[in-house]
C-alpha cells in the first residue's frame, strides 16, 4: 500500500454531517459486530437492518463475506490482510456515517488493535462495539460453511478460533450471547443501544 504524495487534499463540502443527520432525523452511528465465525453476526446485522428500516431509519449492513466479493476481493487472511480489510471497512463506514447513515458491520475482526484502529477512523462518538458471543464448540457445531472442519483438517490456514486467536473485546458497549438470547431479543437490545444516542 502506498501513501499519497502530499498532493491529495481533502475537500470539505457545504453540507455538514449534522445537516445530513437532521435531514434523516437520526444520529449517524456504526454498530461494529465482532465475534467468531458462525456466532450469528450476519444474522443479527440483517435482522437489525430490517428493524431499523421498518422504523424508517436509513441504514446499511457491511457484511464480511459480501465485502470480500468486491471492495476487498484482493485481500487474503494473513494478519496484514485482515488489518487492511478492517481499515478499508472503517473508512467506508466513516464516509457512510458522514452521509448521516447508521452502519452495521459484521466482521470477525479478531484483533483488539484492529478494532481500536476502526474506532479511531470512525470516531469514538459514532463507534459502538458489540461482542456477539457464542461458545466455540457451538460455532463449530453450527458451522454453515464447513470452515471449522476444513480448519481442523489443515485445509484452511490462519482460521480464527482454531489456528489463529480471537481477542474478545475488553469493554464492549454491548455483549449479545447468541446461545442464550433469541434474535428478536438481541435486535431489541441493539435498537436500545442505538437509541441511547
Amino acid at each position: 500500500m502506498t501513501e499519497n504524495s502530499g498532493n491529495v487534499v481533502w475537500h470539505g463540502g457545504h453540507v455538514s454531517s449534522e445537516d445530513r443527520e437532521s435531514l434523516l432525523g437520526q444520529k449517524a452511528l456504526t454498530i461494529w459486530l465482532t465475534g467468531l465465525s458462525a456466532a450469528g453476526k450476519s444474522t443479527l446485522a440483517f435482522a437489525l437492518e430490517k428493524a431499523l428500516f421498518a422504523e424508517r431509519r436509513t441504514c446499511y449492513v457491511l457484511d464480511g463475506d459480501n465485502i470480500r466479493h468486491g471492495l476487498n476481493k484482493n485481500l487474503g487472511f494473513s494478519n496484514e490482510d485482515r488489518t487492511e480489510n478492517i481499515r478499508r471497512i472503517a473508512e467506508v463506514a466513516r464516509l457512510m456515517n458522514d452521509a448521516g447513515m447508521i452502519v452495521i458491520t459484521a466482521f470477525i475482526s479478531p484483533f483488539i488493535v484492529d478494532r481500536e484502529m476502526a474506532r479511531q477512523i470512525i470516531g469514538q462518538d459514532c463507534f459502538r462495539e458489540v461482542f456477539v458471543s457464542r461458545a466455540l464448540e457451538v460455532c463449530e457445531s453450527r458451522d454453515p460453511k464447513g470452515l471449522y472442519g476444513k480448519a481442523r483438517a489443515g485445509q484452511v490456514l490462519e482460521f480464527t478460533g482454531i489456528s489463529s486467536p480471537y481477542e474478545a473485546p475488553k469493554d464492549p458497549d454491548l455483549v449479545v450471547d447468541t446461545d442464550r438470547v433469541a434474535v428478536e431479543n438481541a435486535v431489541f437490545l441493539l435498537t436500545k443501544l442505538i437509541s441511547r444516542k
